[in-house]
């Protein structure tokens, strides 16, 4: 009874993730990878070591930001860096802020550049928030059920 209740509750979650627009089909197909590949665990990785890139890019970002002469193509390389990976997990949210993002770095505008760390930052902490939610539930219905991913 309670595996049930806390699948209906991830059921709900992630259909809210795809309804808010923070996740796209990609990350359907990592979830597809896992189920069918019968490797448990997957999506939990590939999540957190996207969620623990994204931290570091995002603080390098902000870091070179701060420098009193801004060298915008290496920003840039770092949010197409963080762009290619919030689009290989499916973080739709995050690699569209990226992608706008990557034009006030061309147009070499600090405070269009700032403006977007905050944004793009806003979207990735709302979406860790979401995924560790997600793994947490997940936690708990493998503890009730093990042969559950």
């Amino acid at each position: 009874m309670a595996a049930a209740a806390l699948r209906d509750q991830l059921t709900a979650l992630l259909s809210s993730m795809f309804t808010q627009g923070l996740v796209d089909e990609q990350f359907q197909q990592l979830q597809m990878l896992q189920d069918e590949g019968g490797t448990p665990g997957f999506v939990s990785e590939v999540v957190t070591l996207f969620c623990d890139d994204a931290d570091r890019i995002i603080n390098e970002i902000a870091s070179l930001l701060e420098q009193p002469v801004v060298n915008f193509d290496k920003v840039d390389a770092y949010v197409h860096q963080l762009k290619g990976s919030s689009a290989s997990v499916g973080a739709q949210k995050v690699k569209f802020t990226c992608m706008q993002f990557r034009q006030f770095c061309q147009d070499k505008s600090r405070e269009g550049c700032l403006m977007a760390l905050a944004v793009v930052r806003n979207d990735f902490y709302d979406l860790r928030n979401k995924f560790q939610t997600m793994l947490q539930l997940e936690q708990q219905i493998q503890a009730y059920d093990p042969k559950q991913q």
